[in-house]
């Protein structure tokens, strides 16, 4: 499940399973399973993030990256900077692999995969998927729409952020490059991006729902599904409370426009 604690033993992560007695002895697994869990929790990381969240020295955490990336489970990208870039290079995160997030997901992705192409081909094709991916949101929006109606608007999105990470989604919500101008809702997590690579129209569904759900056009910014660290979704402040119960449709498909793409 999303949640699990511990890098699952499947075969794929090889520090899972395969490390030596001394290694278990000490619990340098488990530090480097925490270290992993961080990333998976909060988004690509720098090490002084990764330090100061797990309570380790900048060494040790390095440390263990250095196994991490060794065993693919985490590799070393450049820092997405949205606004104006400052002076000097760009922090290094560290993000993971596909491999690594396989190794915290039991993941069904083929069989979900075949079942999406099948209703494609037997039932209307990419209107049938998409049809399909609004009905998957429905269904699980009974939870998302009571946790935001119940919060004041200003606590909205911090609201929706704490219902998606009950469903394994490890979201947070943070003010945008220029708080003024609004929010950014991250999900450090997705249980469907392998899927979501090839239909794309599961996060443009997620991505009207949202709109819908707060009142207001969103953007989305960035997927996993493509390839980003996280999926990010910009939401501009209102200067009145949503309607969640009568958004506008031209808001949704505004918002679906920009859903599953890369930020230009």
């Amino acid at each position: 499940m999303p949640g699990s604690e511990e890098l699952r033993n499947n075969g794929v992560v090889k520090n899972v399973g395969e490390a030596p007695q001394e290694e278990l002895a000490t619990g340098e697994r488990s530090t480097r399973n925490r270290v992993a869990r961080s990333v998976l929790d909060h988004g690509p990381s720098t090490v002084a993030e990764l330090a100061g969240r797990l309570g380790l020295t900048q060494a040790a955490v390095r440390r263990h990256l250095d196994a991490l990336v060794a065993d693919d489970v985490v590799e070393a990208r450049e820092q997405r900077v949205y606004g104006t870039r400052t002076r000097g290079r760009p922090a290094k995160v560290f993000a993971l692999t596909d491999c690594g997030r396989d190794a915290f997901d039991q993941s069904y992705d083929k069989l979900a995969v075949d079942a999406m192409r099948w209703i494609a081909e037997r039932e209307g094709g990419e209107q049938a998927i998409a049809a399909f991916a609004r009905a998957r949101i429905a269904a699980q929006a009974g939870a998302y729409r009571k946790a935001v109606e119940a919060a004041p608007p200003e606590k909205r999105t911090e609201a929706l952020a704490r219902a998606l990470s009950a469903d394994g989604y490890a979201a947070t919500a943070r003010n945008a490059p220029h708080p003024q101008q609004g929010e950014q809702l991250c999900q450090h997590h997705c249980p469907v991006a392998h899927v979501a690579e090839q239909f794309p129209q599961l996060c443009e569904a997620e991505t009207e729902f949202f709109a819908e759900l707060l009142g207001t056009h969103v953007q989305r910014l960035a997927t996993i599904a493509h390839g980003d660290g996280v999926c990010t979704t910009f939401i501009p402040k209102t200067s009145h409370a949503p309607d969640t119960a009568h958004a506008s449709t031209n808001t949704a498909n505004a918002s679906a426009s920009t859903a599953g793409r890369n930020p230009a």
